[in-house]
């Protein structure tokens, strides 16, 4: 019966919405689970029920009308006082169901995220959690997706909910056969006679930038291998193909078992923010609201475990070589 309800003007309005946000009726009818014709024509019998074009077509983007801007204005304040109704009256106000869609960038979420992917599905077993992968800022609306986690020395407005969940910093690192045949940097300025492995995404550039707290140095590094995820160049590293400048999550096993030596380690990158995203809605449902409780609760701490590991392993070594 409900399916029956859900086939009028509100589920035209949120399908012109769903268009509206991803930019094209292909990705709009994969969320909603339709055809790419049918998505159209419920976009059209809006504009002959309205007597007025909300969408120009062309062969390569969409763009709203003057009209359409307005109408789908409208359009979001109505569905989003619906949703909030209806999960209401019905509990998923309360209780955590149906589908969520969250992301993260891969070495973060592998160490942070996943693990909690797990405790969530035990907890609420009427929530089906996709999980995806990403290093880039994710468009939530265009994309379907629920809560992103995010990386960044500082983030750019993009329409989404942002709240920080903590931070962390880059380190510099190599294999213990690299020094022995190189020899380890005595200053920041050594680096520059090394082989570098250069970690470059959208949340880390090509120059390192560090500091010991007091100072900073810049360098463009220089070497053989170049990696937009840290796995590539963590591999490289442990390789003895140079040194790498990683985040610190990334290495902190590694540093800690002896796989590698922090080098330089009174100098490191500023820090860069965790943040958790979503998107800009009044409305957040319980499946959110109970994940984002949920990293709320642990990565903070998950972050302060690590940064005090590598206290502890800086102490040892220091001991170590007096």
């Amino acid at each position: 019966m409900r399916k029956n309800l859900e086939y009028g003007l509100l589920h035209a309005m949120n399908a012109f919405l769903r268009v509206v946000d991803s930019g094209s009726f292909t990705a709009a009818a994969e969320q909603m689970a339709l055809t790419t014709a049918q998505v159209s024509r419920l976009v059209s019998e809006l504009e002959i029920r309205l007597q007025t074009k909300l969408l120009q077509r062309t062969t390569r983007r969409l763009k709203l009308t003057g009209a359409g801007e307005n109408y789908a204005s409208h359009c979001r304040t109505i569905v989003e006082l619906v949703m909030q109704a209806e999960s209401e009256a019905g509990g998923a106000g309360i209780q955590p169901a149906g589908r969520l869609r969250v992301m993260c960038m891969t070495i973060f979420g592998s160490r942070y995220i996943v693990p909690l992917v797990s405790r969530y599905c035990a907890m609420y077993p009427n929530v089906t959690l996709e999980y995806s992968t990403s290093q880039h800022v994710p468009n939530l609306l265009a994309e379907g997706v629920d809560v992103s986690v995010y990386l960044t020395p500082q983030l750019q407005d993009s329409g989404n909910v942002a709240q920080r969940l903590g931070e962390t910093h880059g380190v510099l690192c190599a294999a213990p056969a690299y020094l022995a045949r190189h020899g380890a940097p005595q200053t920041v300025a050594d680096l520059a006679g090394h082989q570098c492995l250069r970690l470059i995404n959208p949340s880390a550039t090509a120059h390192w930038e560090l500091t010991d707290g007091t100072q900073t140095h810049t360098l463009l590094p220089a070497g053989p291998l170049v990696g937009d995820t840290p796995e590539a160049v963590l591999h490289g590293a442990c390789s003895g193909l140079g040194i790498a400048m990683l985040p610190l999550y990334s290495v902190v096993d590694q540093i800690r078992g002896g796989e590698l030596v922090h080098v330089l380690p009174s100098w490191r990158t500023s820090q860069v923010g965790v943040f958790v995203l979503v998107p800009s809605r009044k409305f957040i449902e319980a499946k959110t609201r109970a994940w984002l409780d949920l990293l709320k609760a642990e990565v903070p701490t998950a972050l302060a475990r690590d940064a005090g590991y590598l206290a502890e392993s800086m102490l040892a070594a220091k001991e170590k070589s007096r």
